[in-house]
């Protein structure tokens, strides 16, 4: 692993131009906090004017920070130090992790991986991208972000002077997203019909809880099966969103007892995934339901039941998986001819409701933990099925317990505020990105 403390210098100073074998050169000594000095040598200059100005180009940077003090670092070694030092210690599941080193290790590596971080160009990014594009659209997409995210970062990290991913764009093949915004294809989402259908016959299933926190209340799946009784506000009727069930970063199978590496408690996907949001009536009542069959079951097992407090659990109060829900929703789906989509399509539907109702959506942005996006509709269906008196405690729900619907003022604002770079924790990458977009 690199050792990147050569960044930390307190001083420096540059020594005057001299014959170094064949050519000209001069070296740079910086001076760190604890005494110690650590030399550079600059050389290869045909003249000893040439020198010269590299010498006063090379004063200048120190005077204003952005001195290269890793010129040798290859691109290998910089994501392979990216990826430990930085992605890792600030995500919060094993999963973004393990995307973001995939992309480094099946696609940039082979491309330029031996290229010193230095001398990758504009053309190398976007010769990257051009291939990686043919290949596959997504692929493209998450390596245009690992590879702004990781150059950016190597500024901050005086391994380069600029950014040279900054402002490239994907090939013009790739249809461009709208920035932060997600779209919701309705073919892919649930009629209001369709939806009291589902949540009715979930009762007899052992997934009813994780239905009602899905669509009724737009929760993700590792968030789901992560909530505890505790979690609930009983007098305000309230939930905190808090956890999330999953593997852990660096987590080995061994450390664990069995069957349980994928079942830990690790923090939210993202801060705005940290919330507290409204319980629906229907939902706080089948809370209290499952409360008391939890004290049910942990009675009559006194020894063998795992006081743990999660909600969706097993009799013996063990937390479910996090792809517990698929058989038992797949035949849901299969037994009352409901469309065959996926379980966070479900989510999507919540979501749905409330937009088509016109619910404000930032805060139906907040309600998602989605602060960082724009959340669209891309209606293709009727949408008569969404607006009735078919589900009175839905339509309650959306009326009175939910933020308010969208004010004047919010309309006069616009979303401006909704939207908040994804690059802001490397500084100047989000004005970057912001020029890249106009």
């Amino acid at each position: 692993m690199l050792d990147m403390g050569l960044q930390n210098y307190v001083d420096w100073h540059v020594k005057p131009v001299m014959r170094i074998r064949d050519g000209y050169g001069y070296r740079v000594v910086l001076k760190y906090l604890d005494g110690t000095e650590k030399t550079q040598q600059r050389a290869g200059f045909h003249t000893k004017r040439e020198a010269n100005a590299a010498r006063d180009k090379t004063i200048a940077e120190l005077y204003s920070g952005s001195y290269v003090t890793y010129a040798n670092v290859t691109v290998k070694e910089f994501l392979d130090y990216w990826l430990e030092e930085d992605i890792a210690k600030r995500v919060g599941s094993d999963s973004t992790l393990y995307n973001f080193r995939g992309i480094a290790k099946n696609h940039i590596i082979p491309m330029i991986g031996k290229k010193k971080m230095v001398e990758v160009t504009r053309g190398d990014v976007q010769k990257l991208y051009n291939a990686k594009a043919e290949y596959s659209v997504s692929v493209a997409r998450v390596l245009k972000t690992v590879m702004n995210l990781s150059f950016q970062y190597a500024v901050t990290m005086k391994v380069i002077t600029t950014n040279p991913a900054a402002g490239i764009n994907l090939p013009k093949t790739v249809e461009k997203k709208k920035y932060h915004q997600r779209t919701i294809n309705t073919q892919k989402t649930l009629t209001l019909e369709q939806i009291f259908l589902i949540l009715e016959k979930s009762k007899d299933s052992p997934i009813h809880m994780q239905v009602l926190f899905n669509v009724l209340m737009g929760l993700r799946r590792s968030e789901i099966i992560g909530l505890k009784y505790e979690d609930i506000d009983y007098f305000n009727r309230t939930m905190t969103i808090q956890r999330q069930l999953g593997k852990p970063l660096g987590a080995k199978k061994e450390d664990y007892a069995a069957k349980t590496l994928t079942k830990q408690e690790i923090k939210v996907k993202t801060e705005s995934s940290n919330r507290v949001v409204p319980i629906p009536d229907y939902v706080f009542e089948a809370i209290l339901k499952e409360k008391e069959q939890y004290e049910k079951h942990k009675n009559r097992r006194k020894r063998e039941f795992q006081d743990l407090g999660y909600i969706c659990c097993s009799t013996y109060g063990r937390p479910r998986s996090k792809g517990y829900h698929v058989q038992h929703y797949k035949k849901l789906l299969r037994e009352n001819n409901l469309p065959d989509i996926r379980w966070h399509d479900l989510r999507a539907t919540f979501c749905t409701l409330l937009l088509k109702n016109n619910f404000n959506p930032k805060a139906v942005s907040k309600l998602m933990g989605h602060t960082k996006e724009i959340i669209t509709l891309d209606v293709y269906g009727d949408n008569k099925g969404l607006a009735g008196e078919e589900f009175p405690e839905l339509l309650e729900y959306m009326e009175e317990v939910l933020p308010e619907k969208q004010e004047e003022e919010d309309k006069a604002m616009g979303l401006a505020d909704v939207v908040i770079d994804v690059l802001e924790y490397y500084g100047e990458a989000a004005e970057n990105d912001k020029k890249e977009r106009n």
